[in-house]
C-alpha cells in the first residue's frame, strides 16, 4: 500500500536511488542503533555511525567483537572496526567491512554537532510520548 505520492514504490527506482545516493544521503542511511543503555541516557534510538565511535558487532560471523570504528567507508557501504582484521597470505592485515546495521553503538564519539543532533532526536522522541 502507498502512503507517499511522492516516492516512488517502484523496486527498479527504489535501488537506483540507494546505489546511487549521494555522501550525505549515505551518511543517514549508515546508521546504527544504541545500545540500551546510551538509548535509555540520550532517548535515541539510532545515530548515523562516526569514526571514532565504540561498537559490537551483534550479526555474522564476527558477532560479540568489540571496538573502535576506523573508517566509515560510505562508498562501499561498510564500515571498519579495529579488532575486525584478517591476516593476509603475505602476513599483512586487511580490515573487513561490517554493515553498519549489525552493530550497535556502544560509547558515543561527542562534539558540539552530534550533541545538537542528540538533543533534536531526543526532543522529537519526547514529544510523541
Amino acid at each position: 500500500m502507498k502512503f507517499s505520492a511522492d516516492v516512488s514504490s517502484s523496486r527498479r527506482k527504489s535501488r537506483k536511488a540507494h546505489f546511487s545516493a549521494t555522501s550525505d544521503v549515505r551518511r543517514k542511511i549508515m546508521s546504527a542503533p544504541l545500545s540500551k543503555e546510551l538509548r535509555e541516557k540520550y532517548n535515541v534510538r539510532s545515530i548515523p555511525v562516526r569514526k571514532d565511535d565504540e561498537v559490537m558487532v551483534v550479526r555474522g560471523t564476527y558477532k560479540g567483537r568489540e571496538g573502535k570504528i576506523t573508517q566509515v567507508y560510505r562508498k562501499k557501504w561498510v564500515i571498519h572496526i579495529d579488532r575486525v582484521a584478517r591476516e593476509k597470505v603475505n602476513g599483512a592485515t586487511a580490515p573487513i567491512g561490517i554493515s553498519a546495521s549489525k552493530v550497535v553503538v556502544t560509547k558515543l564519539k561527542l562534539d558540539k554537532s552530534r550533541l545538537a543532533i542528540l538533543e533534536r532526536k531526543g526532543n522529537k522522541e519526547a514529544m510523541k510520548q
